[in-house]
């Protein structure tokens, strides 16, 4: 089920919100949480019972080894049961994400000929993975306290960020479900998360799903871009992962306060930062964390020479890639940022003296640059979209890309009362607004959870925030899946 849907909007979310806070009422704290788990299962399980079927076994599944772990005092034995548990876990991620990208390297080296499975990768496997091998690794550290079964299930599949993060730490979900001061309905939260909300459903419908249309076609055909047109497709696939996951941490975020969870913050306006490695520290922050707390640190972090830790960081980078996807463009684009991150370390230093926009302008460059990687279905369609660069032509944008501007609704609105002929005599002038106000709110404005912090319900406000749900919900004809479902 998607958050950009009218199911979710009209039904689902009203039904939880109404039956958990009703059974809180009647100080029926198990019912509550169990009921939670139950539309939680309803939410991941809406369009495919397969998946479901294999997040219940993962859940019971570690939930079990873990009790294991807890029972077993120190020794080989259990240094087996954690290697299980580990393994495991990698192991349905690599069936059901890697195999056949495996298989299909393996038979373009060796020359076989081994059957690939083509399985449907299930939604937020990656994620809610990574969640329960926290708690393994936690558990087989004595880092964390035993939960019961429906206080795991309830951390796991806590739908807000079930799909696509944010990854979260189980000391940082649970607690929050146990505070009984969090049982009732909190109007001060319930305004920041309609907020966050309307926020986020503006940013993935309005926005995201707009660029959207001009990557498909760009990337759809490449051979007919020009230089000036391939830069427009690489910002606005630029803009648009930016959007789509800025949208979903939002409204994740959002649904969160309206239960009284505060979820921890994943997207704090990476594209303000002035270097690769700020970069990173402000996108997708809960999986730059587990990286660094599971992957950096045990790897010796930079404890062990300047070396080392460069290599370190590239092992982390090149994970990140892997983790993204069964691709080799996904595997280059995560190196591509581990060599940016080490060049930041290595020569950061001589470069302090540039004004920090000039560095803002460089690392949006560079990441945009990495994004036409990442977007790319191949590396042989990425180098064809670097090398349309030099194809200067007569400076006009591509025909199609303009009219996905000129289509809009807001734009046809502009025909109806007087603009048409000055859109018609400048057809990039809808498209040149759009891109320059969207690029210019990365840069300067603030983010949800800043205006989260200062807001204040004035008239105006409600007006804004009925304003932008009405508008995206009228907006909804076309339901597209987030991109970080995918990962």
């Amino acid at each position: 089920m998607l958050f950009n849907s009218y199911i979710f909007v009209f039904l689902f979310f009203p039904a939880v919100l109404l039956g958990y806070y009703s059974l809180h009422h009647f100080e029926a704290k198990k019912p509550a949480v169990g009921f939670l788990i139950l539309m939680s299962m309803w939410f991941y399980g809406y369009n495919s019972f397969a998946y479901l079927c294999i997040l219940i076994f993962s859940i019971v599944f570690n939930y079990i080894l873990v009790g294991f772990l807890w029972r077993v005092p120190d020794g080989l034995q259990k240094k087996l049961i954690f290697a299980v548990g580990i393994l495991f876990n990698i192991g349905i991620l690599f069936y059901y994400k890697y195999y056949d990208f495996f298989i299909e390297n393996v038979n373009a080296a060796a020359g076989t000929n081994f059957g690939l499975l083509r399985l449907m990768l299930p939604l937020g496997i990656s994620f809610y993975t990574f969640q329960q091998m926290s708690y393994v690794i936690d558990s087989y550290r004595k880092e964390c306290e035993r939960y019961s079964l429906l206080e795991y299930a309830a951390y796991v599949s806590f739908f807000p960020q079930l799909i696509a993060g944010p990854i979260v730490y189980h000391d940082e979900l649970i607690p929050q479900l146990r505070d009984a001061k969090k049982y009732h309905i909190n109007y001060e939260n319930l305004c920041k998360g309609i907020y966050a909300f309307a926020l986020g459903l503006a940013k993935k419908v309005l926005v995201a799903d707009t660029f959207s249309k001009v990557v498909t076609i760009g990337y759809e055909d490449v051979g007919e871009l020009n230089a000036i047109s391939v830069l427009i497709v690489m910002v606005c696939y630029s803009l648009q992962i930016y959007f789509d996951f800025s949208g979903y941490c939002d409204m994740a975020w959002g649904i969160g306060y309206l239960f009284n969870i505060e979820l921890p913050i994943n997207f704090h306006s990476p594209y303000k930062a002035a270097s690769i490695t700020e970069f990173w520290d402000r996108w997708h922050m809960t999986l730059t964390r587990f990286f660094t707390k599971y992957v950096y640190i045990p790897l010796g972090g930079s404890r062990k020479g300047k070396l080392r830790t460069y290599v370190n960081v590239l092992i982390v980078f090149f994970v990140s890639g892997i983790w993204h996807g069964a691709n080799w463009t996904f595997l280059l684009w995560g190196i591509l940022n581990g060599i940016g991150n080490i060049f930041d370390k290595l020569f950061g230093r001589f470069f302090k003296w540039v004004p920090r926009a000039v560095g803002v302008a460089a690392t949006f460059c560079f990441s945009t640059f990495a994004w036409s990687l990442f977007r790319a279905d191949s590396i042989g369609q990425a180098k064809r979209m670097w090398k349309q660069l030099a194809a200067f032509g007569d400076g006009s944008v591509y025909q199609p890309i303009t009219e996905v501007f000129n289509e809009l609704t807001e734009v046809k609105l502009l025909y109806r009362i007087g603009f048409g002929s000055l859109i018609e005599r400048y057809p990039a002038s809808c498209l040149v607004f759009f891109m320059t106000v969207i690029v210019g709110a990365c840069f300067f404005m603030k983010n949800t959870q800043e205006k989260v912090r200062v807001m204040q319900y004035t008239p105006f406000k409600i007006v804004v925030v009925t304003g932008l749900l009405i508008w995206s919900i009228l907006s909804l004809s076309d339901v597209s899946e987030f991109l970080y479902f995918n990962f």
